[in-house]
């Protein structure tokens, strides 16, 4: 299985915004399976032809949205879909608390 992306350099919208929409899109599709490996940061720079920091600024921002996983220097994996929906979920209940104490509900 091969990552299938292409970079719209003609597009308003940035190149690290196109690939973390797109590997995001085929992770949550299925074309990417949980624990497929992703493609170095240089490997897939040199491949797109976009610089090393604009893929590893799409891969953190995949890492955040819980798309991705990174495993130190084993590389940066397709993460289970439990996890990044737990994740989020997690997420969201802390923005949700958060949100709350600002609005000054106490903790009960």
């Amino acid at each position: 299985m091969t990552l299938m992306i292409a970079i719209d350099t003609a597009s308003g919208v940035a190149p690290f915004e196109q690939l973390r929409a797109r590997i995001a899109e085929q992770a949550r599709s299925g074309a990417l399976p949980a624990g497929y490996k992703l493609p170095t940061v240089r490997g897939l720079a040199e491949q797109l032809g976009l610089a090393p920091n604009t893929v590893a600024k799409a891969y953190r921002a995949l890492e955040g949205d819980g798309v991705v996983e990174t495993r130190g220097r084993n590389g940066t994996f397709v993460a289970a879909a439990g996890d990044a929906a737990a994740r989020e979920l997690a997420r969201a209940a802390d923005a949700f608390a958060e949100r709350a104490h600002r609005l000054g509900a106490a903790p009960s």
